[in-house]
């Protein structure tokens, strides 16, 4: 049996009930030379998974506290020899050529530290659940295409950032930044990281062809207080921590600006005062956040410009959540190790 070129990386919490069709999707794949490790973090004693339930050879991990999304992950990716990492969420179904079209991309790329998937929602097959995450310039990031209707995905090309329901990354790029920031615990620790990489001069590419079939945007994705108090402090956490000097001070107004017009219109439905919340946590907690950004930026190699071009500068843009895809510029000598984020 060839050696196993991908190491995936499952988190599980209560989320028993879909592991059987995530097993059987990875198992249909055409791209063999896979191995799976999966997490539990701290579910119910009835939505444990058991070794039983899963591929043979999977790898379980039994957490009996929840550390969260960017540390489960971290977690499940520590001691990996593979050169690639795919991280998967378990309500995520991905059709037969995913990793495969995944393995490809990078291959033909190999400027590329995260490649992103194709995401439809798994209850409502015409209709999109993400085609990369968008970077709009006041730090405001959305999952593009999100809810919209099914049409031909965009081309391959980049994106600022790459979902973390399903996407590749390159292993000695993830060790090097660091993995997600476990500070974080969820939400927004995919946009950091991607951030990251591109800070250290890799390229996030999104794929057409990898596609998979995700539950948490449609069925699951409904807003609450843990998802707003999180969303609301990592956002700021990571435009400060990550946008150059040069763009962070003449967008910090408009930053603050679309987080309070954000929480006031969340105010209108009764879920303000989280956000408000989750704003002034950021700020109370910037010390060490600032102490990261002063190494990301000492060790930045992408110029200013690299950053300008992949942000999403139209104001409709927040409104639409269109995807923003850039054609694929001639590909540039290849990196040195990238930059090592601070723990």
């Amino acid at each position: 049996m060839e050696s196993p070129l991908v190491t995936i990386v499952v988190v599980s919490f209560n989320s028993r009930r879909w592991l059987a069709r995530m097993c059987a999707a990875l198992e249909a794949q055409t791209e063999r030379r896979w191995r799976l490790v999966l997490l539990d973090n701290a579910s119910k004693p009835g939505e444990r998974p058991r070794q039983v339930d899963l591929p043979p050879g999977a790898t379980l991990i039994q957490s009996e506290d929840n550390l969260g999304f960017a540390a489960g992950n971290n977690q499940g990716a520590l001691g990996a020899t593979t050169p690639y990492l795919v991280f998967l969420n378990p309500d995520a179904f991905p059709e037969p050529p995913w990793l495969a079209q995944l393995i490809a991309t990078a291959e033909r790329h190999a400027d590329a530290a995260a490649i992103g998937s194709t995401q439809i929602r798994a209850d409502a097959d015409t209709i999109f659940d993400g085609a990369g995450d968008v970077m709009h310039a006041s730090g405001i990031a959305y999952r593009a295409n999100f809810g919209r209707p099914r049409t031909a995905p965009p081309p391959l090309g980049e994106t600022f950032a790459a979902c973390g329901a399903a996407m590749l990354v390159r292993r000695d790029a993830f060790e090097a930044a660091g993995g997600f920031d476990e500070r974080y615990f969820c939400f927004f620790e995919d946009v950091d990281l991607s951030f990251r990489l591109r800070l250290a001069g890799w390229r996030v590419l999104q794929s057409p062809e990898a596609v998979v079939h995700h539950v948490g945007g449609g069925v699951a994705g409904a807003h609450n207080a843990f998802t707003d108090f999180h969303g609301a402090r990592n956002r700021t956490w990571t435009f400060v921590k990550c946008m150059p000097s040069t763009l962070l001070w003449p967008l910090m107004p408009l930053h603050i600006a679309s987080c309070v017009f954000a929480m006031g219109m969340a105010t209108l439905s009764g879920r303000g005062f989280t956000l408000w919340r989750g704003m002034a946590a950021a700020f109370a907690n910037l010390r060490p956040i600032l102490q990261t950004r002063r190494t990301l930026q000492a060790q930045r190699r992408a110029s200013v410009g690299d950053i300008a071009r992949m942000l999403a500068w139209n104001p409709l843009r927040l409104l639409d959540r269109r995807a923003v895809i850039r054609p694929i510029t001639p590909a540039s000598p290849p990196r040195d190790a990238p930059i090592r984020q601070p723990r």
